[in-house]
């Protein structure tokens, strides 16, 4: 076979291009630090490499949520914090109110307190979250959730949380309506109140409980009759009479029934009535607030009507400031999850980045020794190629 001198040229080019090709890429790879450039370089590496990247991709989308719930969580505790503060300040108000030498001018001075704290609780309860929606919007983040009336303040958006994942608990919004108004009403058992066609100055208490298993849940109202001259109270359960029947009255004294213990104080007229009935979690602190300083700011209220006011609004912000503290250590408890995943989150980046780097990585070392390898067989390549290209017929003849 006969090997031309084209051929031989031909071939030799081809090599040196090959060469240089293999030090050209040698030289991308150190200069990226990838060992995998394309999907040819190592198909198997390279889709190890792709499964880690998304991995991280999907981890890093989560951890987005995972701070966006975060923020969240973290405006609302503190917000919570400071609803609980504005509440102490109210019952502290209306401990004030309830002094017996205060004027109606005084007490109506206090009524102002009191409805300035109520305004400054529903700025909270309407406060944004910072991204264009509201913080206790429930499921409309973007509705205003609470609404001032003349009947009061009503939801403007809907009940519940908005989550941000389907997999894990990451809510973005809080449930407003069953923080602001959804505490138990009452003591938490049952709910007393003064008929407001009470013509005396008598006023029931909040009572407590004495036996928890003779509760029966049933309402009751406690009546003041006039036997045969004896102020007497009488206790009737749906109507129909108790143990305690036409009972001589005495200020103070514990009334017990259906293992419940309460006092009427004050002095109340034959004909007066007062209401038990059974604790539902329907407390509106907004309408609690309302009731106190609609009664505060009436220069008629007589001393049985204020007392009355100021025990319930009494008993009424403590059993939202129980309401607004398990609803705040809810969100510390959220708190603690997102930190816990917030974690996990951080371990398994590293470990999609540890899974990608190994797949395709480059050993520094070894790409430098190799490049030197193939710039060294290069260099030979070239100076052969040049020794060869003189050995013709005429450069002999020359």
């Amino acid at each position: 076979m006969r090997v031309s001198t084209a051929n031989r040229y031909e071939t030799a080019v081809d090599s040196l291009q090959q060469r240089q090709r293999d030090m050209a890429e040698a030289q991308t790879a150190m200069t990226n630090g990838k060992r995998i450039n394309k999907p040819s370089d190592d198909p198997t590496g390279a889709a190890q490499a792709e499964r880690a990247y998304l991995s991280g991709q999907r981890i890093a989308s989560e951890q987005r949520s995972v701070d966006a719930s975060r923020n969240a969580m973290t405006l609302a505790e503190a917000a919570l914090g400071q609803a609980g503060e504005l509440l102490q300040s109210a019952r502290e108000t209306l401990v004030n109110a309830g002094n017996g030498s205060y004027s109606p001018a005084e007490r109506q001075a206090q009524a102002n307190q009191l409805a300035n704290l109520r305004s400054q609780l529903l700025a909270l309860a309407n406060q944004g979250n910072g991204a264009g929606g509201f913080l206790f919007g429930g499921q409309g983040a973007s509705t205003i959730p609470f609404l001032d009336t003349p009947a009061g303040v009503v939801p403007g958006g809907e009940g519940g949380q908005t989550l941000l994942s389907a997999t894990e608990l990451m809510p973005s919004t809080v449930d407003g309506q069953a923080i602001w108004l959804s505490a138990r009403s009452g003591n938490g058992v049952f709910t007393t109140a003064a008929d407001p066609a009470n013509a005396g100055s008598g006023w029931i208490d909040a009572g407590a409980v004495s036996d928890p298993a003779a509760i029966t849940g049933g309402s009751h109202q406690v009546e003041v009759v006039d036997n045969n001259g004896v102020l007497s109270i009488s206790v009737l359960n749906g109507g129909a009479p108790t143990v305690i029947d036409n009972l001589p009255y005495r200020a103070g004294q514990a009334i017990s029934v259906d293992g419940m213990t309460l006092h009427l104080k004050g002095a109340p007229q034959a004909g007066d009535r007062f209401s038990i009935t059974p604790s539902m979690p329907d407390l509106d602190v907004f309408e609690a607030l309302d009731r106190s300083i609609a009664v505060l700011k009436n220069p008629a209220a007589n001393a049985g009507q204020v007392a009355q006011a100021v025990n319930s609004g009494l008993r009424d912000m403590d059993a939202v400031m129980g309401h607004m503290q398990a609803a705040r250590a809810e969100a510390g408890s959220m708190l603690n999850r997102l930190e816990a995943l917030d974690g996990r989150n951080q371990d398994r980046a590293l470990w999609a980045k540890t899974v990608q780097a190994g797949a395709e990585d480059l050993d520094m070392l070894q790409a430098i020794s190799t490049f030197q390898n193939q710039q060294t067989g290069y260099q030979a390549a070239l100076q052969s190629y040049a020794m060869v290209q003189r050995m013709s017929l005429f450069d002999y003849v020359k």
